[in-house]
């Protein structure tokens, strides 16, 4: 389809996470010409084994990385300033914008609510949310951006694990500069297709 373009990765746990819950956890990224973005996470295993919050109002929450939750980190290509939406299983949702690394944050404007869909097998939990061009305003008005894609897994016993596209640093630290390593090149119209580079 002219104007949009899709690419799929995977998650690695990091070394410090331990889980026999999760067998794999995948992420899918569509983006449009306009600048607005689709993703889907897919979580494999047993979700019976994992702590996934119960269905709530899809209003903005804080702190929900603390739980079960999926995360996207959103920054142009040579910019300091970077997004941060997390996304629960709940249908709550947050987003924070940060002038630079972990500093400056502020609640990030979204126009409309970003509306959660959630499926859930015997092995498998899927949740796909769309990001609106409104919410990547300032950083997606042309030219490339880099991503950060990253999921915290709770099981039923309290255990963590911390999932990333990339882990650089000795604990897990989504935020860290060099986890954005997925580069999509934004169409310049809807007629071009864009252009992605996976990470290597």
């Amino acid at each position: 389809m002219p104007g949009l373009s899709s690419t799929s990765v995977s998650l690695v746990p990091h070394t410090k996470s331990q889980t026999l819950a999760v067998r794999s956890v995948k992420a899918g990224i569509n983006m449009t010409s306009g600048g607005a973005l689709r993703l889907q996470y897919l979580l494999e295993g047993e979700p019976d084994q994992l702590a996934i919050p119960a269905m709530e109002t899809p209003v903005h929450t804080d702190d929900l990385w603390r739980h079960t939750c999926f995360e996207a980190f959103v920054t142009a290509d040579s910019s300091p300033e970077y997004y941060e939406f997390n996304f629960s299983p709940s249908s709550q949702w947050a987003a924070y914008s940060f002038a630079r690394y972990r500093e400056e944050m502020e609640l990030l404007e979204c126009g409309a609510s970003m509306p959660i869909e959630v499926h859930r097998s015997k092995e498998r939990l899927e949740l796909e949310v769309p990001i609106p061009g409104v919410a990547l305003r300032r950083i997606s008005t042309g030219g490339a951006i880099r991503m950060a894609l990253a999921a915290v897994i709770e099981e039923i016993d309290g255990r963590l694990s911390y999932w990333a596209l990339a882990h650089p640093s000795s604990s897990p630290d989504f935020h860290h500069p060099d986890s954005f390593t997925l580069h999509l090149q934004r169409p310049v119209t809807a007629a071009a297709l864009t252009s992605i580079k996976a990470p290597s």
